[in-house]
């Protein structure tokens, strides 16, 4: 009984490993979602090769004969060194293919724009119009309209940071110089947190910042409490 409690409380610990608001096995999102699909089949992939392998070393071990004399050793090889690899690479291959519209976004429209400014030690998020022109900004906190999809403007103004919400989906570099773009889409509900995946200095731990995911109402009227400061950089 102890043993069953014991390994139903290991399960619930790993289970809850894979949520919370930075896991990327929590998705919120498309992007984020091709991505987990793409760890879990990676996940699983491995769990059946590894089974395979000491399923394979068990039989070798106990099977009652000489283990050093194999009938037909060059199967083995040819099978398992040669054909099941190039098939196994293969199939994550096509797969990660087929899932990369999917996280990059580039196939869907975009409904709205933001600039985000790396800076030491924290982020600028200027919310764009139609025209091009910031109509609200904020810092350490990004809102985002539930259900639309988000084209980001990413730069740096020091040293290169890199910009990621592992909830919506990859990480892309903030570069001094350069403007990288990078498109996702929050869905879910639920607490979502960002960060800078690129240690940027002695500043780099507090370089995190909220997501709040708002309906079309909500998130204009978040917009309008939080207007361009006088004077901010364009």
């Amino acid at each position: 009984m102890a043993r069953k409690v014991g390994a139903a409380a290991a399960l619930a610990a790993l289970l809850a490993g894979c949520a919370g608001p930075q896991s990327a096995l929590d998705p919120a999102g498309p992007a984020a979602e091709a991505i987990a699909g793409i760890w879990w089949a990676m996940f699983w992939g491995a769990m059946a090769a590894w089974l395979l392998v000491m399923g394979l070393v068990s039989w070798a071990l106990y099977r009652g004969r000489n283990t050093r004399a194999l009938a037909r050793p060059g199967r083995l090889i040819v099978g398992g060194g040669l054909v099941l690899p190039p098939l196994l690479l293969a199939g994550l291959l096509v797969y990660g293919s087929v899932s990369s519209a999917r996280i990059t976004g580039l196939g869907a429209g975009v409904d709205a724009r933001v600039d985000v400014v790396a800076e030491r030690w924290r982020w600028r998020f200027r919310y764009l119009d139609d025209d091009g022109r910031a109509v609200a900004e904020s810092f350490d906190v990004l809102s985002l309209p539930r259900g639309r999809m988000v084209e980001f403007r990413i730069t740096g103004t020091d040293v290169i940071h890199s910009f990621w919400i592992p909830r919506l989906g990859g990480k892309v570099d903030a570069i001094p110089g350069r403007v990288n773009r990078l498109r996702l889409r929050a869905d879910g509900d639920g607490r979502i947190r960002g960060q800078c995946a690129e240690y940027c200095g002695t500043g780099h731990a507090v370089m995190a910042f909220e997501v709040l995911v708002h309906d079309d109402a909500g998130h204009a009227a978040w917009l309008a409490r939080h207007p361009v400061r006088e004077g901010s950089p364009p």
